[in-house]
């Protein structure tokens, strides 16, 4: 099969959905995300890049602090309206039930399986984006969430983004355990 050139604004695959939280003149701020990826193992960080116009960028900003919830998929309308709307206009205080860990500024959302609070530890500026890397604080979820002491995927039940055709999917099963399957193959 021959390789076709298409265009530069493809993506490698689907990526995660999740709520970034900060808090905006003194309420709780949410905005939809899916420009999220673990960078460092040790300590844990993880970053998100956000499109400079965003109210949330102000918050982060300000207290240094962010936080990531991952919403399963039965909140899908929710979620997206919360990257529908901006926070400028829209007041997003009241969207979910919000809760903190040890962080003062990091908005958590009650009503997702796994959330995070993050402290910044460096912003990179980029030509439309600012890329925010933070320490991961805090991970909260529920025992229900929980498989031999570890988030359940399936029990979470994430959803995906695809672009350029934006649309959200839900997670399939397991085709193979990671550092494992590969044992044993001969090229």
């Amino acid at each position: 099969m021959e390789k076709i050139k298409i265009a530069n604004q493809a993506f490698p695959g689907p990526m995660p959905v999740v709520i970034v939280g900060a808090e905006v003149n003194g309420k709780a701020n949410y905005l939809t995300v899916a420009w999220i990826t673990r960078v460092n193992f040790s300590p844990p960080m993880l970053g998100i890049a956000l499109g400079k116009i965003h109210h949330t960028n102000k918050g982060i900003r300000e207290h240094g602090e962010f936080s990531v919830s991952v919403p399963g998929a039965e909140l899908m309308k929710a979620v997206d309206y919360a990257g529908l709307v901006s926070g400028l206009k829209t007041d997003k205080s009241e969207l979910f039930e919000p809760f903190y860990g040890e962080l003062r500024h990091a908005p958590m959302v009650r009503e997702c399986p796994l959330t995070m609070e993050c402290r910044v530890v460096q912003t990179v500026d980029l030509p439309v984006n600012e890329f925010f890397i933070g320490e991961i604080v805090g991970v909260y979820t529920e025992e229900r969430f929980l498989s031999d002491g570890k988030p359940d995927m399936a029990k979470l039940n994430p959803f995906v983004l695809s672009m350029p055709d934006n649309h959200y999917w839900r997670l399939g099963e397991p085709i193979g355990r990671a550092w494992q399957s590969g044992r044993g193959f001969k090229p």
